[in-house]
């Protein structure tokens, strides 16, 4: 039986009566797939030739050479090695197939891993654990839930890897009512399985429902690890909340005693987004063993909370401690020297970085400098920074020099940016609204009007901005005009004794 690994030209879904060619006829194709060539070269590799020399192989010594290479992450010839076997005769066993599938997903193939599942199937091994965990892993990983989902469903007894790996696919695509219910299902879960729905709450905007699961994990008795703390720190960070974030500080210190390097890192940065930098800077100060993201966090946190001083004094020490900057280390300065307005001293820092290391500057360091010199009223140099720009700029770009026109009710200017930013997405309401802003402070209402009125006939609706409170631990979100909180009467009823109290002028006693 002669196996010949290339793209499978036929149909792109794998059926079940394909499978009696899938072993035989795993087709030819050009060489697109991704550039490789599977068939045996001349100078073959050291394990080709022990391979090849080896005189009384067998699966077990076959696929302890496949599993070698793929270890080297030399996909190529476990992939190689693994048709040398049907020209052998040799029968693959699950774990030889579990091996080269993990290749095609590393490789990033999804045709040569679909070609691997209808071999599998073909011999029977696609119900073993092994197996279907590798192929439903490779099918998520490369895009194919659908797929991943009926491969999950013809495993035999599938284990929480099983399971988890689903989830994960589930998670990605935002769905997380089935996400949530595959983990429901879970006959078994560990940590690893309760990270992974945490962290990918997380990871996909549902902060509050990430840390709703990392209590009912607790509930359970499962102990958290390293990398849960990691997830739930970032998680009460982006939701702003501090108790509840310093209660899960003392729960870490309590169950492991003492914090890793990236769970210290997401501490850092979790103090610094609730505007609690002395806490921030005390982990920092605290943690032995600082890496490149830990001096990000604290210079990036120093930034955000207006201390910008500090962040450039950071920067250099962190030099001094001989840490080579990075991309985000440069972003966190130029943010840093454009909170506090150190003009110069950002311009510094960025020319230093064009001259001495142009890989560090992206994108978003040019835009950070176009932020910079137009919140400082610098337009023209503003504008010949945007001239001299190596690409075109995008809306981020625009909406920088927006916004120092806004400052400054620059309105010949920002009504270019206003364009600029049409042109590129004529949906954007943000640019009306930061336009009519930059009107009103210059008290154009003339100007407003007609904005507004544009707005309008172009039925574009302002996205409300939000607030938030925590009280003893509870998170309360506000947006304008809200009438959706509980306890609304008795809010109204303060905000109307306040309202009061500013217009007679009086104390009044509550």
């Amino acid at each position: 039986m002669k196996l010949i690994v290339c793209r499978f030209r036929h149909s792109l879904l794998i059926h079940r009566e394909a499978c009696t060619l899938a072993c035989n006829n795993l087709a030819e194709t050009p060489k697109a797939t991704h550039g490789r060539h599977y068939e045996e070269a001349t100078a073959k590799s050291h394990a080709r030739q022990m391979f090849d020399s080896m005189p009384e192989l067998n699966v077990l010594s076959a696929t302890t050479l496949i599993s070698r290479s793929a270890r080297l992450q030399n996909y190529d010839d476990a992939i190689y090695l693994f048709s040398r076997m049907f020209e052998l005769n040799i029968r693959p066993n699950e774990f030889t197939f579990g091996t080269v599938i993990h290749s095609s997903t590393v490789l990033g193939d999804l045709y040569l891993g679909r070609q691997f599942h209808a071999c599998a199937m073909k011999m029977g091994l696609h119900p073993v654990v092994f197996v279907g965990s590798a192929v439903s892993d490779m099918y998520v990983k490369l895009g194919s839930l659908m797929e991943a989902r009926r491969s999950f469903q013809d495993i035999h007894n599938p284990n929480v890897v099983s399971y988890t790996t689903l989830m994960s696919g589930y998670l990605k695509k935002e769905r997380f009512g089935d996400a949530l219910q595959i983990f429901q299902e879970m006959p078994e879960r560990n940590v690893v399985s309760w990270n992974a729905i945490i962290g990918g709450y997380s990871q996909m905007g549902q902060n509050e429902d990430a840390v709703n699961l990392f209590i009912e994990m607790l509930r359970q008795g499962m102990t958290p690890n390293e990398s849960t703390f990691s997830c739930i720190f970032s998680a009460a960070a982006n939701i702003a909340a501090l108790g509840i974030g310093r209660s899960f500080h003392g729960c870490a210190i309590k169950i492991l005693g003492k914090l890793d390097v990236f769970s210290a890192n997401s501490l850092i940065s979790f103090y610094a987004k609730c505007g609690s930098m002395e806490d921030s800077l005390l982990v920092f100060n605290k943690l032995p063993d600082k890496n490149i993201v830990s001096w990000n966090s604290v210079i990036c946190g120093c930034a955000q909370n207006g201390r910008g001083d500090e962040a450039v004094d950071l920067f250099e020490k962190m030099l001094v401690a001989g840490i080579r900057p990075n991309s985000v280390t440069l972003l966190g300065l130029l943010w840093a020297c454009n909170h506090v307005g150190l003009v110069d001293k950002g311009y510094s820092y960025f020319n230093q970085a064009r001259l001495k290391n142009p890989s560090l500057l992206k994108p978003e360091h040019y835009a950070c400098m176009v932020d910079l010199l137009s919140r400082s009223a610098r337009f023209r140099e503003a504008e010949k920074f945007l001239h001299d720009l190596p690409f075109d700029p995008g809306i981020g770009f625009w909406k920088a020099l927006l916004g120092g026109c806004q400052i400054h009710s620059n309105m010949v200017l920002g009504e270019l940016a206003v364009r600029k930013i049409l042109s590129l997405d004529p949906e954007d309401v943000s640019s009306y609204v930061m336009l009519s802003n930059a009107h009103s402070a210059a008290g154009r209402w003339q100007n407003v009007s007609m904005i507004r009125k544009e707005m309008k006939d172009k039925q574009m609706k302002r996205v409300p901005g939000c607030s938030w409170i925590e009280i003893r631990s509870i998170i309360h979100i506000f947006v304008t005009a809200d009438q959706s909180h509980r306890q609304k009467d008795q809010i109204y009823m303060v905000l109307d004794l306040f309202s009061e109290h500013v217009r007679n002028g009086e104390n009044v006693n509550f």
